[in-house]
């Protein structure tokens, strides 16, 4: 009898431990697939803006569309002459991740 609290509670353990490793590491990958989407979502604002990608619509219009396409959503975009700074977020469990990511002229 003993042994067979001793298994159940070991199971326990590990069951639970698994399913908080688990929801680390989604969390992890939601907040890499964050930091691309906003990554790629400069860059295609960046090359708008300074006509290296011709397209109708506006820088921001166009870093949201590739935003979504990579599973986020644009929560800010600010274009600064050739330089695009984005802000995308994604949800995962009900936590919000969130990256920030800057394209275009260097700074100085």
């Amino acid at each position: 009898m003993a042994g067979t609290a001793l298994a159940a509670g070991v199971l326990t353990v590990a069951a639970t431990l698994s399913v908080g490793l688990a929801a680390v590491g989604g969390a992890a990958v939601t907040a890499q697939r964050v930091a691309g989407a906003a990554d790629a979502a400069a860059l295609a604002a960046a090359d708008a803006a300074s006509g290296a990608v011709t397209s109708d619509e506006d820088p921001c219009a166009l870093a949201a569309r590739v935003a979504a396409s990579a599973g986020g959503t644009l929560t800010g975009c600010r274009i600064d002459g050739l330089t695009a700074t984005v802000r995308v977020e994604s949800a995962y469990a009900g936590l919000v991740a969130a990256s920030r990511a800057r394209a275009g002229q260097p700074e100085g």
